[in-house]
């Protein structure tokens, strides 16, 4: 069916699967660990996805802020933690699309650069998909295949063939018991103090802003533009939609959201193209957590971690095929060294180690 300029059908309902190998663990930490509610967590997500996708008309993924995330569930932070830092990203990003910092970043940043920053982020979730396709081999290559074989199927995508894979396995494990008959569950209304807005900073949030904005802002609409020419998406615009949903969800029981390039890739990889996955995305979302909050942590630990690895190996050589534009020795050597120092540091070392390589060559060559 489509409606307007959105299309609602099966490859979209796969591409709205498309970001689920890099949500679904860290769901889990946030319910397991820090203690969210999933009614809140879910629901402002939901209502994130479907106004980015009417904003933009396009498949553009709401995602965990990763650092963040990880510092949290590594440290064991209180809810009104996650909540500070939410809020606190909320502030940052609404500052660099009021100032244009972020326009100003983009600038300044080669093609190469935003090449290699893909690429690290392509190889970070092979790494991590690799340890998932452990848990079980013989599934994890029967799923990869699938995703690869399945890839243009209009009638049986690969992301609903791979989350249908998994509830069978899960049911046939007698895990679907995990599942209570529904109940209603609203968001909670939640608060948190000056202090905490501080010390999230401190002890995650700064080293969030780099990734945020080389993966989530610079990076995806690098990747909006390569997927659709016609169409541009600026970092200022996508600073100013994260910047408005963390001021908001904090409130409500939300957490710490961007956009990303690899969701971006991994959406579009299993057939989303426009903004009606996201809306169908965030209904799925929204109706988890209003009638399902009790069984939700359960059931998202209970997915097959084989299953999402092979997910996400698909989503990282999307990201990576990328790296075939790059051309010329000196673009080829921005992005070696802004993914070798990216893997040995972190990305926002990276960026600019290559953005420095690559003007230093610039005027070497000027000079020649």
């Amino acid at each position: 069916m489509k409606i307007g300029s959105f299309d609602f059908n099966i490859r979209e309902i796969s591409g709205s699967f498309g970001n689920l190998g890099t949500f679904l663990p860290l769901a889990v930490g946030y319910f397991v660990v820090c203690g969210l509610s999933p009614a809140g967590l879910l629901v402002m997500m939901g209502l994130a996805n479907i106004a980015t996708g009417i904003l933009y008309r396009l498949p553009i993924p709401i995602e965990p802020m990763k650092v963040i995330a990880a510092a949290a569930i590594a440290q064991k932070w209180a809810p009104s933690m996650v909540y500070a830092a939410g809020f606190s990203m909320g502030v940052v990003w609404l500052v660099f699309a009021a100032t244009g910092a972020a326009a100003w970043v983009a600038r300044v940043t080669p093609e190469p650069v935003v090449r290699g920053i893909q690429v690290t982020l392509g190889i970070l979730i092979a790494v991590e998909a690799f340890k998932m396709l452990s848990s079980s081999w013989i599934l994890g290559a029967i799923a990869v295949l699938a995703g690869f074989g399945l890839r243009s199927n209009r009638r049986a995508p690969a992301a609903v063939v791979l989350v249908a894979m998994g509830i069978v396995v899960m049911a046939l494990k007698g895990q679907l018991g995990v599942i209570d008959s529904p109940g209603f569950s609203l968001p909670p209304l939640t608060v948190f103090s000056l202090h905490e807005i501080w010390d999230s900073l401190l002890l995650a949030g700064f080293a969030q802003i780099p990734l945020t904005v080389t993966n989530a802002t610079i990076a995806t609409s690098c990747l909006i533009s390569a997927y659709w020419p016609d169409r541009s998406v600026t970092p200022r615009r996508l600073s100013l939609s994260q910047g408005l949903m963390n001021l908001t969800a904090p409130f409500f029981g939300g957490m710490p959201m961007c956009h990303g390039a690899g969701g971006l890739a991994g959406q579009y990889y299993f057939g989303a193209r426009t903004g009606g996955s996201k809306i169908i995305e965030g209904l799925i979302e929204i109706s988890l957590g209003l009638f399902f909050s009790s069984s939700v942590a359960a059931l998202f630990g209970s997915f097959p971690r084989a299953v999402t690895g092979a997910m996400l190996i698909l989503v990282s050589l999307e990201l990576m095929k990328f790296a075939r534009d790059v051309r010329g020795k000196r673009d080829m050597a921005s992005l070696g060294i802004t993914l070798a120092v990216s893997l040995a540091t972190n990305m926002a070392f990276g960026f600019m180690a290559g953005i420095v390589a690559h003007r230093m060559a610039s005027r070497l060559k000027g000079t020649t």
